[in-house]
């Protein structure tokens, strides 16, 4: 294996090379400084050591994307911990359950996330920290509550006169594979896989995104946090990259609404955009097709001496609505729609489309917009291998298999799902199927994983959902499908139980509807089921007596 650099050290080089420049700003908000970052580590080490934190310990991080979770995350890394980043959006539940089977030892909570949680379901916690000002929210040993309590008068003693770059020296890992980071694909018992991820797989990733955006990108350049640092995808391209690049990164501390995006953009004007392909979307069917679609602009776009001109100044419209100021947007988690895409590809908009997985941190697939064929997400990236399943990998699908420094060590006490996953050959199986032309552009023909993809990025499992759905009043079989933003949920009814009842339609549809507001009130905002649609029989099925699923829109 090539000799890997630790990443823990590029860490610290960025933070003192960049120590003047600015780091990390809450958008409307407050802006950090690498020198302030330094510090914010510095003091979160010390209550790490004062409190018992040693290396290995897991230290969880559950709240928005903001500058002080960066730091948090950053501090973890740094003194040797291993981080356990956990979406936001999870339901309270599912972030007892991933705190508890990670057994983290800390949990770092935003403002939202602190109302919701139940210090009490998580036992072996040792402490519960806000955010917002790293104040303690929950202490449960005396060594935590007086560290924190001292800490500004630790910090003072150990550096008397004030704290400088030389002040900064961090954990460094003692071998590439140790354990960075535990990712969880989903928040609910039985389903969620931890995903452990070592320093290699962020250092090829960082790697990778120096190899294909280094000549574009330099230090003080802006770029905007849209998607989940706790998603890998985010995490690796819109945070630890820029992060160790001297960038400087703005997080959209609220919601991000379309209106919100676009008016951070024509702000902060960003070098680079990472998205997925609804955030893009949006802003197409919000901005621009509206000025396009008048009769006038048609009737110009038919004319073959015009249209080109025409075309141009549309790009430049959509660029501006982007800010203007990008090399290029990279989209991943999901495909582009059809109508979108192609609308992109006649104006010469310079999009890309990559493809990863959290089991790779994620990259796996990606080219530069220049040599990007519409319709593939990519080619193989640096330091990745990737083979179709296939005896006919240009022409048969076959599952999509990976293989290198991307790769995940494994899921977190999970042996017989990482079986699964990784084969002897050290082959990552995806559970995606694809094609593969002559030039290596992948093309993704379907997941037989059945994942959705939310609107903010978030990962929808929906056997998960479907699972709850089954167990609900007079359901017998569900599926949920995806239309637009929504989810849909189709079932097929015990029909027989209704007749047995008396129930007519009506009573059935009401009864569908109450079980739809029920199911509705245990699931995270994203994965709630807009409408349940009645289905007369029974879904078909394999003869492994699973459903089609493809079958059903």
């Amino acid at each position: 294996m090539e000799t890997i650099p630790s990443f823990n050290e590029i860490i610290e080089t960025s933070i003192t090379e960049h120590w003047n420049l600015d780091a990390l700003t809450d958008y409307k908000g407050a802006t950090l400084q690498y020198h302030d970052v330094a510090r914010k580590i510095e003091k979160l080490h010390i209550l790490f050591e004062n409190s018992g934190v040693t290396e290995g310990d897991k230290i969880a991080l559950c709240g928005r994307n903001s500058a002080n979770w960066a730091v948090a995350f950053l501090a973890t890394l740094t003194y040797g911990a291993v981080a356990v980043p956990i979406l936001h959006e999870f339901t309270a539940e599912q972030i007892h359950n991933i705190v508890n089977h990670s057994g983290a030892k800390l949990l770092f909570v935003g403002d939202v996330v602190a109302t919701i949680i139940d210090a009490t379901k998580m036992p072996d916690l040792e402490g519960i920290i806000n955010i917002p000002d790293y104040s303690l929210a929950v202490s449960r040993t005396d060594r935590l509550t007086y560290a924190r309590e001292h800490l500004n008068e630790m910090f003072g003693k150990k550096y008397p006169k004030y704290f400088r770059k030389e002040h900064v020296h961090y954990y460094k890992e003692k071998d590439c594979n140790e354990l960075a980071l535990i990712n969880y694909t989903s928040g609910t018992t039985g389903f969620s896989k931890g995903v452990m991820l070592p320093y290699r797989s962020l250092w090829s990733n960082y790697d990778f995104a120096v190899s294909v955006l280094g000549k574009v990108i330099k230090s003080e350049d802006r770029i905007i946090s849209i998607l989940p640092m706790a998603h890998m995808y985010g995490m690796a391209f819109e945070f630890l990259f820029e992060f160790l690049y001297g960038c400087h990164i703005y997080y959209l501390t609220r919601i991000p609404s379309p209106a919100i995006i676009a008016q951070a953009f024509s702000e902060i004007k960003p070098s680079i955009i990472i998205a997925v392909p609804l955030v893009i979307e949006k802003i197409i069917r919000k901005r621009v097709f509206p000025k396009i679609q008048n009769n006038r602009m048609r009737l110009l776009l038919n004319m073959p001496v015009i249209n080109r001109k025409v075309e141009q100044k549309i790009c430049e419209q959509v660029i501006n609505a982007f800010g203007g100021n990008f090399y290029e947007i990279i989209v991943g988690g999901a495909a582009f729609n059809q109508e979108i895409e192609s609308f992109l590809k006649r104006i010469d908009f310079p999009y890309t489309v990559g493809y990863g997985a959290t089991e790779c941190a994620p990259i796996i697939c990606y080219s530069d917009y220049k040599t990007f064929k519409p319709g593939s997400c990519g080619r193989p990236v640096i330091h990745m291998e990737v083979r179709i399943d296939s005896n006919n990998p240009e022409t048969i699908p076959g599952e999509i298999l990976a293989r290198g420094l991307n790769v995940m060590l494994g899921y977190y006490k999970n042996e017989e799902a990482t079986s699964l996953a990784l084969d002897k050959d050290g082959w990552y199986h995806t559970g995606d199927l694809g094609t593969m032309d002559k030039e290596g552009n992948v093309f993704i023909k379907g997941r037989s994983k059945n994942m959705l993809l939310g609107s903010n990025g978030q990962n929808i499992y929906p056997e998960e959902i479907e699972d709850k759905i089954n167990s609900m009043t007079m359901i017998i079989e569900s599926i949920v499908v995806q239309r637009g933003e929504k989810l849909v949920a189709l079932v097929y009814p015990d029909f027989e139980e209704a007749k047995n009842m008396g129930f007519n339609d009506g009573d059935l549809k009401n009864i569908m509807e109450q079980n739809r507001k029920e199911i509705n009130e245990i699931l995270p905002a994203y994965e709630k089921i807009s409408e349940i649609e009645i289905y007369q029989q029974e879904f078909e099925k394999t003869p492994k007596k699973s459903i089609k699923r493809y079958l059903y829109k």
